[in-house]
């Protein structure tokens, strides 16, 4: 007769708490295996801390059920729930200066009876919890004494002296430098690998928690969104629906896991936005001058396209990073009439023109001259180039397009950190309801 398996560490099922009138968690239904390091992710105020204090029995939910090892969590006893749950908070700031070894030892006090005192196996054990922990030379320094991340160091050896199957780590890495990130992290997978022990661990660090966790689950306004691999959770999607962040993914050569790459928030839905146009805003640039505009207006939630830009230049990165469309041209090479051609049809769809201070040379004077039968037609903004260096290389041809670019109607200066409002202002819809096409200076 075959054995049936046995239960898992943590279920629940169909939990939802509230606080008052807010819901804390809704209906999470969820199960972590024997041996299994998960990671819960989400944003500050998702559930996360909630769901472990329900695991802990600090929260009764308002319905569904807990379980810990097969047994309902709300039929067990305080000694037996701290028997099977070890628990590392947040932030625990002693304020006893005890030495190290004792404050390990209040992680025995479940196994022991009333009055009973710990004896020699109970040393033994905390001994050994620091030894795994790599404070056993600290033994009998005060906590106070040691540095943020030994005493959190200290905290892990007072959970595994309590000798639980389950751990629980609530934001375990918070305060702490990336050594000691990386450092506790390792030691309590190590745990699960080696002991078995249960991990269930809520990190902030997505990256961390692809790294470290078997599973990642992620909550989102007390909702599960996801829970699986990092390989299949993670993603510029998610990052982007429940984090409100754009992100790029990639993978790490030696490991293949994958890990995010932020890069701006997304606009909310009380953002200020770009006004609505008929097409994006085309900023001009070159050598890197164009790369702090299209940052800031990509932030903004601007539309944008760029060009006509060389390869592998600084500016023509950037707009790939950013996935602005672009007219590019092969490096170090004149601008050819196909890719001003391309430049001037992206032009002819912009609702406005950014002009970065960028160096001119033979190369991409063009760049400025393609700009004169736009003038009047959009508004095109010159950003305020430094009074001191040397910027044109044509022998003067630059300077004279810039100066009767100047001229022309519609075209504005102003400094980079003006540029969103100022570019606002003028796309903004004119009293008669058309768009302002053109400002006098």
């Amino acid at each position: 007769m075959s054995r049936s398996p046995p239960a898992p560490a943590v279920r629940l099922d169909a939990v939802s708490v509230r606080y008052g009138s807010r819901v804390a968690l809704r209906d999470v239904s969820l199960q972590v295996g024997r041996g299994e390091f998960v990671a819960l992710a989400g944003p500050n105020g998702s559930g996360k801390t909630t769901l472990l204090r329900v695991l802990l029995g600090f929260l009764v939910p308002e319905s569904g059920r807990a379980e810990l090892l097969g047994d309902d969590l709300a039929g067990l006893p305080i000694r037996e729930r701290a028997r099977r749950v070890a628990w590392v908070p947040q932030d625990e700031s002693p304020r006893d200066d005890v030495p190290i070894l004792d404050y390990v030892l209040y992680g025995r006090y479940a196994h022991l009876g009333r009055l009973e005192t710990e004896g020699a196996r109970d040393r033994e054990l905390a001994r050994d919890a620091l030894e795994s922990v790599g404070l056993a030379d600290r033994a009998g320094d005060g906590l106070l004494s040691i540095s943020g991340g030994e005493r959190q160091r200290a905290v892990l050896a007072r959970a595994l002296a309590q000798e639980a199957p389950i751990l629980l780590l609530d934001e375990p890495t918070t305060h702490l430098d990336i050594g000691h990130q990386l450092d506790l992290l390792e030691r309590v997978g190590a745990l699960s690998r080696d002991r078995g022990v249960t991990v269930i661990a809520a990190l902030h660090d997505l990256n961390l928690a692809a790294r470290f966790a078997q599973r990642i689950v992620v909550l989102s306004r007390g909702r599960l969104h996801a829970d699986g691999p990092s390989g299949a959770v993670l993603s510029e999607e998610l990052l982007a629906r429940v984090w409100g962040v754009a992100a790029d993914l990639r993978r790490d050569p030696r490991t293949g896991a994958p890990y995010l790459l932020p890069h701006r928030n997304l606009p909310g839905p009380d953002a200020p936005t770009a006004p609505s146009g008929a097409g994006p805003v085309h900023v001009v640039g070159g050598g890197g001058a164009a790369s702090p505009a299209l940052r800031l207006l990509a932030d903004r939630g601007f539309d944008l396209t760029a060009g006509a830009l060389h390869l592998l230049d600084t500016d023509s990165e950037t707009a790939e990073a950013l996935g602005v469309p672009v007219a590019i041209e092969v490096p170090f090479a004149p601008l050819g009439s196909e890719v001003r051609e391309r430049n001037r049809r992206l032009l002819a769809t912009a609702r406005a023109i950014v002009v970065a201070p960028f160096a001119v040379g033979p190369s991409n004077v063009a760049n400025l001259e393609d700009l004169l039968p736009f003038a009047g037609r959009v508004p095109i903004v010159v950003l305020v180039r430094a009074t001191d260096g040397r910027w044109d290389f044509t022998g003067g041809t630059a300077t004279a397009v810039l100066d009767e670019l100047r001229r022309r109607p519609g075209v504005v200066e102003c400094a980079l950190p003006e540029l969103a409002d100022r570019l606002r202002a003028l796309l903004a819809p004119s009293p008669l309801g058309a768009s302002a096409t053109a400002v006098s200076r």
